[in-house]
């Protein structure tokens, strides 16, 4: 698994909307925000506690993210699916334990696959059961 340190030098957000780095900043202290171009609200300055960085920690941020993300593929909202597809792809390359290196080109069926290839992989919920999230049925109409 990758440090924290490693991660904060060369991570770069990759979901249009910040969310990536969003769950990261959740296991940084607010002074290293900057890393990431971000700062907190002076109102906000000294409450932020960081979550401790391990994998115990990752996997459960990760069991959330597979989970939002699979509802947000499951109901075809391109957007969501895909920004959550970098946030799984982002954890996944920080664990380093096999999936680091999905590829961007099999996104198909709003990331199915990657939201599969991971919930088996740990053991998290699977409402596509046997099928792979290739499948014309995950399509849109």
């Amino acid at each position: 698994m990758k440090t924290l340190e490693q991660v904060m030098v060369s991570y770069k957000q990759k979901a249009l909307d910040g969310r990536d780095i969003h769950r990261l900043l959740d296991f940084i202290s607010e002074e290293k925000w900057e890393n990431f171009g971000y700062s907190i609200k002076e109102e906000a300055k000294g409450t932020h506690v960081p979550q401790e960085w391990t994998r115990e920690n990752i996997l459960e941020q990760l069991k959330h993210d597979v989970s939002f993300g699979f509802e947000k593929a499951l109901d075809q909202r391109g957007l969501s699916a895909d920004f959550m597809f970098r946030v799984v792809k982002m954890w996944n390359w920080i664990l380093e334990e096999g999936l680091e290196d999905f590829s961007d080109d099999d996104y198909a069926m709003y990331g199915l696959p990657l939201f599969k290839a991971t919930a088996v992989k740990y053991g998290f919920n699977n409402p596509i059961g046997e099928n792979s999230g290739s499948e014309s049925q995950y399509d849109c109409d």
